[in-house]
């Protein structure tokens, strides 16, 4: 085991590991077993919130008898870690929430049943922000999470992942499984891969079936993959998507295979520059926009300066429509028939208000509160109507005056690197907010987003930009990545910055 270790080194791949179990080097019992023992030796990081062990080797046995069968699927034996919020029968799924801490389901979610069915092996489940509400996954019931970096300023502090998806960032960056899934409701799949120095994409609204996802905001959510590479992103994406009927928002188109398109061309391609993405930006943002945009021009892209003026209302309609939303979808967890219960209440209206005050944290609370009150009677017409049009108006901005020119935009995914828990426990609810100004445009529209590593911040920490695409071209977004990726190197800047091996 420990010759297997030193050998497996550091950053495998889904496609690499497919090569080594293909050939023999290793199997998936041996694989599964290295990183459940790093995930066990690395606790402090806290990315995981449930682990069965034995029911992840099972798995992965099985997967070798597939394998020594001849049996050829796209993940088979390939150790993946699995958001908390995705249903997995038989593994509990919390959302990372009191209300939900003990609750097992008994069925699959259709994304996570999917990515089964092509073979993978679930380690666990990854901690995230209560509900998936939070950008830097410190409003977790099971506590914070961190990510393997230091500041080369202050080495001292541990650094937030970023939310909701913190969890599924820091397994992925630390090793302690090959890829992840999260989920993307205004930037918390794109904003902890930025912050980890990882792909992260938010595919278009209906490309990933919603069953069996914990709701947030129904109209918003989207499941996606964390992976090392763009080429992973691909992968987790084609096993990942798919027409279903039991959503009613799923799409009903072809799935193409993404991974046929890393390494084509990206001449001739049109990249948008949206000034409102532009404005304010740091200097260290900028240069990175800057040296991003010199690489486009070397590969043959034009690039071409926007105005889309709705983009500014994309943050302030987004927690109008968000909150809302999660007002109505979260009216379930009552203490009935399942989930938290609070004990010695005496009427059926003490049960529901100690019950969710107990089991809600403080952000869902305050959540629930600001959409409860737009959505009441007077508020309705004033607020939640409004933001509604101004979707409508963002979106049609999209479609009318940039995606009829360009193939994609281009900007930065976060407004700042990864931040420590102290500076976290220093923002407003506004300021913590604002960590996803780049990023909710494309779920308040429903399109496509990506963010990719393309660098290290003065204090050492990954920088990542984002691409964003008209609906349903994943494909255009991944060629254009995997370009960036070559560019940036970041595989070789990254080995600078992370903490020595912690076996």
């Amino acid at each position: 085991m420990l010759k297997f270790a030193y050998e497996m080194k550091k950053d495998l791949t889904i496609s690499a590991a497919r090569r080594g179990l293909a050939a023999g080097e290793f199997s998936s019992f041996e694989l599964t077993e290295y990183y459940l023992d790093r995930i066990e030796r690395n606790s402090d990081l806290n990315a995981f919130v449930t682990i069965d062990r034995e029911k992840s080797l099972f798995s992965a046995r099985k997967a070798d008898e597939k394998i020594a069968g001849g049996i050829n699927m796209p993940l088979l034996g390939i150790p993946i870690a699995v958001k908390d919020l995705f249903c997995t029968n038989g593994m509990r799924t919390t959302a990372c929430s009191r209300i939900l801490s003990d609750f097992v389901p008994g069925y699959e979610s259709t994304v996570t049943q999917n990515l089964l069915d092509d073979g993978a092996v679930f380690l666990g489940k990854t901690n995230m922000d209560e509900f998936a509400m939070g950008s830097a996954n410190v409003t977790s019931y099971f506590g914070h999470c961190f990510l393997p970096f230091r500041k080369k300023s202050n080495p001292s502090v541990k650094l937030v992942p970023g939310g909701s998806s913190g969890g599924s960032a820091s397994a992925v960056s630390s090793d302690l499984c090959v890829a992840a899934t999260g989920s993307d409701t205004g930037g918390s799949i794109r904003q902890p891969a930025s912050f980890a120095g990882l792909v992260g994409i938010k595919p278009t609204y209906g490309l990933c079936s919603r069953w069996g996802m914990i709701a947030f905001a129904s109209s918003l959510d989207q499941a996606g993959p964390i992976t090392k590479t763009v080429e992973d992103a691909a992968i987790m994406l084609k096993s990942m998507a798919g027409y279903d009927p039991k959503d009613s928002t799923s799409e009903n188109i072809d799935i193409p295979d993404y991974q046929k398109v890393i390494g084509q061309s990206i001449k001739g391609l049109r990249i948008g520059l949206v000034s409102e993405f532009m404005s304010g930006l740091s200097q260290e943002n900028l240069a990175l926009i800057e040296k991003t945009c010199s690489w486009l021009k070397d590969s043959g892209c034009e690039l071409v300066d926007l105005s889309l003026k709705t983009v500014p209302y994309s943050l302030p309609a987004y927690y109008i429509i968000a909150p809302a939303e999660a007002s109505s979808n979260l009216a379930r967890y009552d203490g009935v028939r399942y989930g938290y219960r609070a004990e010695g209440c005496r009427t059926m209206e003490e049960l529901f208000v100690r019950s969710r005050s107990e089991g809600f944290g403080e952000e869902v609370k305050r959540r629930i509160l600001a959409g409860t009150y737009v959505l009441s009677a007077g508020y309705y017409d004033a607020y939640y109507s409004k933001a509604l049009k101004i979707r409508k108006m963002i979106s049609n901005d999209f479609r009318d005056n940039a995606f009829s020119r360009v193939d994609a935009i281009l900007s930065m995914t976060t407004p700042t690197p990864a931040f420590s828990v102290e500076e976290s426990d220093k923002m407003t609810p506004v300021e913590m907010y604002l960590n996803d100004v780049f990023t909710v445009t494309a779920n308040i529209a429903g399109l496509p987003g990506i963010s990719i590593p393309a660098g290290l911040s003065g204090d050492g920490l990954p920088m990542g930009v984002q691409l964003i695409g008209d609906k349903f071209q994943e494909e255009i977004l991944l060629r254009i990545a995997h370009v960036l990726e070559k560019c940036a190197n970041f595989g070789e800047l990254k080995k600078a910055v992370l903490m020595e091996d912690m076996g």
